[in-house]
């Protein structure tokens, strides 16, 4: 299969990267557009932080977004939302309908429904929902729910991606652009996580190397 407008849709920064990543590093290097989707815009959580350190923070993860996503041969948007300040889910699903339509995207990746971020489902819901609508419709669009390691209650991968050394070398560069990953906001142990899961989803198909896992969404088929 070939694709040629991508699109990446995470609940926060980095996890657009995370799930989408090495399948868009893969097509950009064939010429396809991929962007990755950031729905909301992050925020400083201790409740004394003065305004010019919010407004710094938001400078920082913004030019981490463009950092990221430049390295990995994408671009991206942001949708700026507040978390506590998000449209209803249907609601949400026609402003992404729209803007997979107005786009002509042939492939979304985007968070599994297992998860344990509130924000992840919603995300979850109303880009399932927009997907669905849209192949109702005629369009041709596939959906695709990236790992991600909040989000794997019931993951059950159908599509392995082999990387290259120099896709699996963009992928990480890209992703060490964010300081969270780096392990400078929390102590989630992001490189190790993922770096043993390329090994264990190579192992689970007897592959060598270092393999991505991506799960189908079901979707309606009036082909056959």
């Amino acid at each position: 299969m070939r694709y040629h407008r991508i699109i990446s849709i995470g609940a926060h920064s980095l996890d657009a990267e995370l799930m989408g990543g090495p399948l868009m590093i893969r097509y950009a290097q064939q010429g396809a557009h991929c962007t990755f989707c950031h729905v909301t815009q992050g925020r400083l959580e201790r409740p004394d932080a003065a305004e010019e350190e919010k407004a710094a923070y938001l400078e920082q993860i913004r030019l981490e977004n463009q950092k990221a996503a430049r390295a990995m041969l994408c671009d991206v948007k942001a949708c700026g939302y507040l978390s506590s300040q998000l449209p209803p889910v249907s609601e949400f699903a026609g402003i992404i309908k729209e803007y997979l339509q107005d786009e002509k995207a042939d492939l979304v990746i985007t968070h599994a429904r297992g998860t344990l971020h509130p924000r992840h489902y919603y995300v979850y819901e109303a880009v399932t929902s927009a997907v669905r609508q849209l192949q109702s419709e005629g369009m041709k669009i596939r959906l695709l729910y990236g790992e991600n390691c909040e989000d794997l209650a019931g993951f059950a991968p159908t599509r392995y991606v082999p990387l290259t050394e120099e896709q699996k070398r963009i992928w990480f560069e890209g992703l060490e652009q964010y300081a969270i990953f780096n392990g400078k906001v929390n102590d989630m142990p992001y490189k190790e996580y993922y770096n043993a899961m390329g090994k264990v989803r190579a192992v689970e198909i007897d592959s060598e190397g270092f393999v991505k896992a991506y799960m189908d969404a079901p979707y309606l088929d009036t082909e056959i």
